[in-house]
């Protein structure tokens, strides 16, 4: 299972929320390149980087961010947040992500999705499946959609899409235990490599998450707030 700490930015510093509140922000660091190399130099190889001033104002913002950690490590960058048109996931390409994460236009406009799909193959392309009381939540979570989140992942399922990334907002940043529960449904009911998000606490969460399956765990506040460290990570990866 794969170990992927996350990177939130505002302003071009890592920052993180509580339940997707941008009035919750928190800055835990001025240098988001500093935070990504201390990663790195403890065996981390995956990265999930959020443009969350993208997410709000619906287009690419800080991919400066993404262009300076992709330079400066060879951290597997997946980076999401405001792409939403073919110039911005471009962008993001170019500035160095391996991999781009869809949610909102997901949503919003699915031809526009599968159309990318097409073009930069399933493996480039994540869902990003966020929701509140199973319902898909977009726009930096501040909009609320009738889509379930099974259903929702099935159709691009048959569309090709091979992975997922699924947050449940209301664990999200409260280091109160990820949604157990949500997921095990999520993996017997689809076949994507299931990437668990929001509400780990613990390294204890991690192996969790790995016994139920998951293909990879991300893991923000619980780092931050020193739940977790590093070196509890390495010896996971290590002995994985």
């Amino acid at each position: 299972m794969k170990i992927i700490p996350a990177i939130d930015i505002i302003d071009g510093k890592c920052v993180r929320l509580s339940k997707g509140d941008y009035s919750t922000k928190k800055i835990y660091n001025e240098d988001p390149l500093e935070v990504a190399r201390e990663f790195e130099d403890f065996g981390i190889q995956f990265l999930h980087l959020v443009d969350l001033d993208g997410a709000k104002s619906k287009h690419i913002v800080n991919q400066k961010v993404l262009e300076n950690i992709a330079k400066s490590t060879s951290l597997h960058i997946d980076f999401g947040g405001g792409l939403k048109t073919s110039e911005d996931i471009e962008t993001a390409f170019n500035s160095g992500a391996k991999q781009i994460t869809l949610g909102s236009i997901a949503v919003q406009d699915p031809d526009f999705c599968f159309k990318m799909i097409g073009k930069y193959g399933p493996e480039k392309i994540i869902l990003g499946a966020d929701c509140e009381n199973r319902k898909i939540k977009t726009s930096g979570w501040l909009e609320e959609s009738d889509n379930d989140i099974i259903d929702f992942i099935l159709e691009y399922q048959n569309k090709g899409i091979q992975s997922t990334i699924c947050t449940d907002i209301s664990k999200d940043g409260m280091l109160e235990g990820p949604s157990t529960g949500l997921y095990i449904e999520i993996l017997h009911k689809t076949s994507l490599h299931l990437v668990a998000s929001g509400g780990i606490s613990g390294i204890n969460d991690v192996y969790k998450m790995k016994e139920i399956g998951c293909s990879g765990t991300i893991i923000g506040k619980a780092i931050y707030e020193g739940k977790i460290s590093l070196q509890q990570l390495q010896n996971f990866i290590e002995n994985a």
